[in-house]
Formats: structure tokens, sequence, C-alpha cells
């Protein structure tokens, strides 16, 4: 509390009446805590009779009520929030026999410890109760208590709590972990920052992006059917990757722990898309491109040849050698679709070894249609440049494809996992109003036709050793390979006059009508790790200090190829044509030698980079008592980025070399005081590095119909990052959390996103720089409550809370960024880019079994963050700022005789409009009344799916 009345007090008033009931919230919980603190407590841990190893998910309550716990990943368990008094204990597991322990008393407000053991109730094999254990990892119980006993702050979700809330993909999943956002399109913000500070490993393995304009992979794309756990770590330790800020992602998959058949299939409904008018290209309308297979008529014509030569059609190679045209089917928007088989088997083997397999093939499609208005600046006039509005028919398919297989002895574990994931956007975009200042030319009329096709496949291998019998030698090593494509294959577009509703006029001059050919090539991507770890200071290895020396590296190897193929006038200028069906008149047109296509590539249209990684790490962890924690160590890593690019010019230029060399010491050190068994004091300090997103660093011009143009910069170096975190944690129960944190950042060379004027068109440049440094700090709350605490008739509720509040402050490079409007001010800072403010996550559950066979889940979930600069304004234009966007959602999940799994969702309640606007500080005179530059409303949704497992 002290860190959010020091923000006040700083000058953010502007929070205050955003987060004054949510104080008022805390602190009211906070005192419930208390209060609830000084009850009676049962507590103790739940072990195998005869193995001696701890239990986790067992049953431990009250019997004859519905007051009681589960043990978590440690096997303890703590009852709380009782009265003087006698009790009578239950634990209940399953393949174990149930136990009662009568008469134990609770007396004066203190906790009564009780240990328990349970024996197996028939001849189930260990074998199958360890499954069992491992299996429990996953759950929302064991993860918490995961999250209490590690060192660094961590926190995860697992395919239990997935499954209960009803999230299908991983990128929803994520964002019920605390201070996680979804901008949709965008990525993940973690605290407020977008998604150029995360990083993602897959079972601890580097894994690229498929798309050269995302960090990483859009995690939408990955199903939670081949999930375990997904992990989020916010504060770094040697072991990951240096290039942390925000948070490091890392998805376990399943491994198939026991024989599951299970069948999934969805339908959903959007408000503002389905069964409406909708627009697809031709070659997006078969049964195929449902999964994703179309677009294999859009190769580049072979007559241009594997180079540019400024080569002119003939009009019988005009009309031969395009496989696809601009026509579009104009029908309606049908239903989305969904389905998903998952497959695993387990087989106990003698001698305490077990073979697991498991299969999941998932496909999706989706129809959106997006409507409002798009616009930029001039910064001559400042009035409109550009004022469009901007209809979108968007048609998108998602398909992967995952095999595991897992092979366990008691000393080794060997895992083998392979994915491939297929995605598909099919765009029909119609802009309609004026461009390049002229207002009073309002029927300006600009179509594209775009196919987007991203290809990720991954194979990795896992092995895991106990070098000694008693795991105090054990040594683990990994080595993955993937591969990418992202493809825009026949980009088409053309630009005219909208003569009519149906009509459009275009003339064949100005490149009005162009295709553009664009591959990004992943060719080779491979990671590998190998670590060494040694317990040791204690014969109880579970309170042993630890020391870990390793290795982790990566190598990224991309290249583009970009080519535009535009009209060319010959015996006329202008035709009109059917602006949904103008192949026809295009055809005739060509025949009769009126216009032909020619190549307008410019020498910038190949590129590579190499990028790798190779790291050195020791940690260390010291268990100096059953209190105080203390892990340290340091990331030796070197690391490089090379480009081979040509400048727009002359192809006859020797490509140019960009080398960026960096070796960096990375220390980090992870700090944890046990106040109490339920309760955590932890400190955390690091140094990391922030890397540049591919397409933020590529030589590659993105050019767009309406002129606007994204450019990466081959010079933007890579940020060194301070970060601290300060962390007070209070488990009242298994099922509960309460935590406030206070965590820091420096940020040296910050990497942002700016807006420029293009030279001599007048157009919108998107590019990317480095400011000179950036300090960020906040404090982020969170607390997961069963509502029992306040009335017993509300046990079946519990809601979730979290909250982050961020100050952030840049100053810029004056020198480097010489046309930003803040070095006109007085001391060159702003806000840093892409952070947030504020945000919140919040949700409520209920669970109840309404009867024997039918146990239901309903969450009603909401999350919302604050006004952020989306990009630097320059040439005297204020930032662009992203306004804040809220998000309701419903979801109903339930399970039906243990078979059947029905869930009903519903997303995006309140509809609200998602907003991009010009700041209100321009320092030249803007004489527009509207400063928002860009809108839509995604719509309501409606879902339904069913589930049958066999």
């Amino acid at each position: 509390m002290v860190i959010l009345l020091s923000l006040l007090n700083k000058g953010k008033l502007d929070l205050l009446n955003s987060f004054k009931r949510t104080a008022l919230t805390v602190f009211a919980l906070t005192i419930s805590i208390l209060a609830y603190a000084q009850t009676g407590k049962i507590s103790g841990t739940v072990t195998d009779k005869k193995t001696g190893e701890t239990l986790i998910g067992v049953t431990v309550k009250i019997k004859g009520t519905t007051k009681g716990t589960s043990t978590g990943a440690d096997g303890k368990y703590t009852i709380a929030a009782l009265q003087d008094g006698k009790f009578v204990i239950e634990a209940s597991y399953v393949g174990y026999a149930t136990k009662e322990v009568p008469a134990v008393e609770v007396n004066g407000g203190g906790t009564t410890t009780l240990n328990l053991t349970l024996e197996e109730s028939n001849s189930q094999k260990l074998a199958d109760v360890q499954v069992k254990g491992v299996a429990g990892r996953e759950s929302e119980t064991a993860l918490l208590s995961l999250q209490k006993n590690a060192i660094e702050i961590k926190q995860g979700i697992g395919i239990q709590e997935l499954s209960r809330k009803g999230v299908s993909d991983v990128e929803e999943g994520l964002t019920k972990i605390t201070g996680i956002t979804k901008v949709d399109g965008r990525g993940l913000f973690v605290r407020g920052l977008e998604d150029r500070y995360n990083n993602l490993l897959i079972n601890g393995l580097a894994v690229p992006s498929n798309n050269p304009f995302k960090k990483i992979i859009p995690l939408d794309l990955f199903p939670t059917d081949i999930v375990s756990v997904l992990e989020t770590y916010k504060t770094f330790n040697s072991g990951l990757y240096g290039d942390f800020a925000g948070g490091t992602f890392n998805i376990v998959t399943a491994k198939g722990e026991k024989a599951v058949t299970k069948i999934n299939i969805g339908t959903s409904f959007i408000s503002n898309s389905t069964f409406k008018k909708f627009l697809r290209a031709e070659d997006a309308t078969s049964f195929g491109s449902y999964l994703g297979f179309n677009g294999d008529g859009r190769a580049l014509p072979k007559v241009f040849g594997k180079a540019p030569s400024a080569y002119t059609m003939s009009s019988n190679e005009a009309l031969s050698q395009f496989g696809s045209g601009f026509d579009v089917d104009n029908g309606k928007a049908p239903l989305n679709t969904s389905v998903g088989i998952l497959h695993t088997q387990k087989f106990n083997l003698e001698n305490q070894r077990s073979f697991q397999y498991l299969i999941s093939i998932n496909t999706d499609n989706n129809f959106q249609i997006r409507e409002g208005v798009d616009r930029f600046f001039n910064t001559a006039q400042g009035i409109y440049d550009n004022n469009l509005y901007t209809t979108t028919n968007r048609f998108s398919t998602n398909s992967s494809i995952l095999g595991a297989l897992n092979y366990v002895t008691k000393r080794l574990s060997l895992s083998f996992n392979a994915f491939y994931l297929k995605g598909t956007e099919n765009l029909i975009q119609d802009q309609l109003g004026y461009t390049n200042s002229q207002a009073t030319v309002n029927n300006t009329f600009i179509r594209l036709n775009q196919l987007q096709k991203t290809d990720f496949y991954t194979g990795q291998t896992f092995a895991n050793y106990k070098i000694t019998e008693d795991d105090a030698h054990s040594i683990k090593a990994g080595i993955s390979y993937s591969k990418t494509k992202y493809q825009l294959p026949d980009r088409k577009s053309f630009r005219g006059s909208l003569i009519d509703e149906n009509t459009t006029s275009v003339n064949y001059s100005g490149n009005s009508i162009y295709r553009q050919y664009m591959d990004f090539d992943g060719d080779f991507f491979g990671s590998g790790m190998l670590e060494y770890n040694f317990k040791f200071g204690n014969e109880d290895l579970t309170k042993a200090h630890k020391l870990s020396v390793g290795y982790n590296g990566s190598f990224n190897k991309v290249a583009s190829n970009s080519r535009f193929v535009v009209s060319q006038n010959l015996a006329s200028n202008t035709t009109s044509f059917d602006t949904n069906e103008p192949d026809q008149t295009l055809v005739n047109e060509i025949a009769q030698g009126n216009f032909t296509y020619r190549e307008g590539s410019n020498a910038t249209y190949a590129a590579t980079m190499q990028e790798s990684v190779n790291a050195g790490y020791v940690d260390l962890a010291f268990r100096f008592n059953d209190r105080l924690n203390l892990n340290a160590g340091a990331r030796f890593e070197q690391s490089q980025r090379l480009t081979r690019f040509r400048n727009p010019g002359s192809f006859d230029e020797p490509f140019q070399r960009s080398t960026k060399n960096n070796f960096n010491i990375l220390p980090a050190a992870n700090l944890k005081y046990s106040i109490t068994e339920n309760s955590n004091f932890r400190l955390s300090a690091s140094k990391t590095i922030t890397k540049p997103v591919i397409m933020e660093a590529f030589p590659l011009e993105f050019v767009n119909p309406d002129a606007t143009i994204e450019s990466g910069n081959p010079n933007i170096v890579n940020s060194n990052n301070y970060n601290f975190d300060a962390k007070y944690e209070l488990f009242p129960t298994s099922k509960e959390m309460f935590a406030i944190t206070a965590f820091a950042k420096y940020l040296e060379n910050p990497i942002e996103r700016l807006f420029l004027q293009t030279a001599g068109s007048g157009g919108l440049q998107i590019t990317y720089n480095n400011s000179k440094k950036a300090v960020l700090y906040g404090a982020e709350i969170e607390f997961l409550l069963q509502l029992s605490r306040i009335n017993e008739s509300l046990s079946n509720f519990s809601v979730g809370f979290n909250t982050s509040l961020m100050y952030t402050k840049t100053t810029i490079d004056v020198a480097k960024n010489s046309v930003e409007t803040a070095a006109i001010g007085n001391d060159n800072t702003r806000k840093l880019q892409g952070a947030s403010p504020w945000l919140i996550n919040a949700d409520i559950k209920h669970e109840s079994d309404f009867t024997k066979k039918w146990k239901s889940t309903m969450t009603l979930a909401y999350n919302i963050y604050g006004e952020r600069i989306y990009a630097v304004g320059t040439n005297g234009l204020d930032n662009y700022y992203e306004k804040p966007f809220g998000k309701l959602d419903f979801i109903w999940n339930n399970k039906l005789s243990g078979k059947w799994d029905l869930k009903l969702g519903v997303e995006n309640i309140l509809n609200p409009t998602y907003r991009i606007e010009l700041g209100e500080e321009s320092i030249i005179k803007i004489y527009e009344n509207d400063l928002t530059v860009k809108d839509y409303k995604r719509g309501v949704g409606v879902s339904l799916g069913l589930g049958y497992t066999f």
C-alpha cells in the first residue's frame, strides 16, 4: 500500500478514481485475512505408508462437512478457520483406503499437527499410484503449493484448471495468471509491457516465432489439450535466456499419463459477423480452405525469374501466368467451427518402467468482420492525410498436430515431442474515403485481397538421468530443431474511385493495380541445453543445497524475398469494372492491349538474418534452514545478429552487412524467507536484455495499399535491463492466496515504435529505434479467495483479482531521434512506449455438483488495461495512444456422467470499441476535431463446445 500511495503522491492522481475502490477492497480483504488467521488450524503431511512418499491431491476434510482441502505438491495440507473443539478428520485418495482420525483437538486458536499415512486399498501397483501423484501436479492446489515453495517468483496454471475454466488455447490460459492481459492480434502483455518483452520456451527449450512481426509464436495456435502446465517466470534466474523483461513462458507439454481418447467439437457465433454479408477470395471457398489448404495457385509467375529485372509481361504472359485473380465470393459468414481429437496411452512395464504416448489433432476456423476508421495525419498541415473507413472480412484457420513419446525408468526419463502448427488468414479489406489530404475527393476506394500463411514445425528430444540412485547427482539434456515459414503469396490490391455501390473505376498508371509476393523463411532454428545438478549439505535431499551448472543456446537463420508486380498502362489509362468480379474486364483489357504488368521490385527485395546465442550459467541454491532460501547465479551469454541487405537504389550495389555482437554477464539473485508456514517474503534482483522482434531489426519494407509502410531498423541494438522485485505472499489455505509485489526496472536503450512521415509520398512509416533510457516502477496486488470465509452458504464461490500499477519515464536520445516531438519539450522525457500504467484482471467462479453425475463450473471474468503509447509521435505530432479496452466473458463448463463435457461461453459481453487516438498535445496546429486514428468493435461471441471421453 505504501507503493500505491507513493505513486499517487507523485502526481499520478488520474489513477485515483480508477483504483480507490480497488484499494478499499484490498484493505478490507487484508483485514479479513488477518482476522481469519486468528482461528485455529489442523495441518500436516500425507504419505504413502509403504514407500514413505508424499501424496499429492489427497482430500482431507472435517467428516460430515464440506470444509476441507487437498494436499499440495509437497504432500502438505491445512484446514484453517476452525473454532476450538474436537473434530473427526477424514482423508481419502483414489486407490487408497479412506482413513478417519477421531477427536482431533483445536484449542486456543493454535495449530494442531496431524500427519497421516494411507495404505493401498487393493492390489494396484505402485506405478499406478505414482501416475496419480504426477497428475496431481497439474491441479490448482498443487500449483499454488509449487508457487509457495519455489524460490523465484513463478506462477503456473495446469490442465485441470484450464479445463474447469473452459479455456481452449494457451494464450487465453495464460491470461488467468496474475498481471497478464491479452490484446487482440498483438499477443500477451505482462505487467503492462507488450509482446517485445516476452520470451517462449517449450519444455525448457527455445523455439522461434512463425511470424516476423511477433516476438513469440501466437499462443492461440496451441490447444490446451497438449498442455500439462503453463509456467510463467516474472523474475530472472540464470538458467533462463537473457532476453527477459516482461515474462518468460514455458509450455510443459502433456505426456499421456493414462489411457484416454477424447473428441471435442465446437461452434461459435459472433454478433457482428455470423450470417452477415461476407467477402472471401475465390480460392478460399473450398472444403480444403477450412483446413488451411488453399493458395496453391498464388505463385509468382515464372517469367519474372528468381531475381528482379524490371521485366514487362507480354499480353499472352499476363493472361496465362497468374494462377489467381481479383474476383471474390459474395456470401454470408457461417458459424465458426472446431474439432479436436486426443488419444493417450500408458504401459506399465517391469522394474518400475513405463512407456507413454500422446497424439493430438486439432483444427478450427473463424469468420470475423470489423469496421471502423483508419487515418493518419499530415504533419505539414495538421489535417488528415488519409481518412478511410475500413471494412475487413477475415477468415482464419488454425490446425495442429502433436505427437509425444515418453519412456521412464527408475533413474532415466526420455521424452520425444513433435509439433506441426499451420495457420492461414484470408483477408478481404475495403477502404473508402480520401488520401493525400484530398478531402474533396472522398470516393477513393482500395480493395486488398490477402492470404497469410504460417507454418511451424519443431521436434524435441529431452533426457533426465539420475547419476546416483538418491538423485544427489543428476543431469538433464535437450535438443530441438524448428522450421518456420511466413508467406503472403499474390497479395493483390487495386485502387480507384467508387462510382456506385458495385462499380469501381481504376487508372492503370501510378501502380493502381499491384501484386506482392513475400516469403519469410525460417530455414533453421536449433536449440539445446545441458545441465548438471548436485545436491549437498543434508542427508535429506529435499532440504539440501543445490548446485546447477549448464549450457543453453540457439541458432536462427531467416531469409526474406519480396517481389512486386504492378500495372503498366499501354493504349488506355482507365477502366471500370464490377468491384467483386473484375477479372473478366481485366482479361479483356489485357487482350486488347490496353494494359499489362511489369515488375516493380526494388533492391531491398532480399535480405537475410542470422542470430545466435551461446550461454553458460551457474546457479547455487542455498537452503540455510527451513525458512531462509537463497538462489544466486550468473549467466555468461554471447549473442550475435548478422544482417545482410541492400538499401533502396541499384541492384548492382553489394549487400551491406550489419553485425551486432554482444557479450553479457547477467547476474541473478532470488531470496525467499518463510515468515510463517503459510507466508513468504521474497526479493529478486537481476540484469537482463531485450532483443528486438525480427521485423523491428529486419531491413524489409512492408508496403500497404493505403501508402503506410512498416520497415525495420538493422541498426537497432539490444536494451540492457536492471530488474528488482520485492513480494509478500500469504497462503491462508491450499486454495487461497494473497500477495503484493513492488517492482522496478531500469532500461538502457529501450526499443520503441515510431510513426514517421515518409519522404516524398507523404505516407506513414512505422519503424523502430532506441531511446536513451527508461525507468519504470510499480506495484502488483493479487488474491485468490474462497467466499466461504464470508458465509458458509457461499462455499461454492471463489474470487480472483489482480492489478498492476506502473509509472514509466523515458528519456529520448535527441541526436538519434531528432524528429521526435518530445525533443522540442523541456526535458526530452515521456512515458515508455507500449507500457500500460495500470491493468485489472478479475474473476468470480462458482463450482458445484448439481448431481453425482453433473459437475458444473461457472466463471465470470473481466480484464482491462490503461491508456498506453501505441507509437511515438514525430514531426510535431503528439504520441498515438491505445485507449483502455475492457473485456467481460462468461464461461459455463459442465462434466456430465464422467464422460461428457459441455461448455457454453459468452465472450466480450460489453462489446466496447477498440480505439487508437492521437494525443491532444501536438506542437503543430491540428484542425481536425476527431483525433481517432483507428477503431473497431469485435462483436459479442457465443460459443458451444461438446466433448466425449472414451
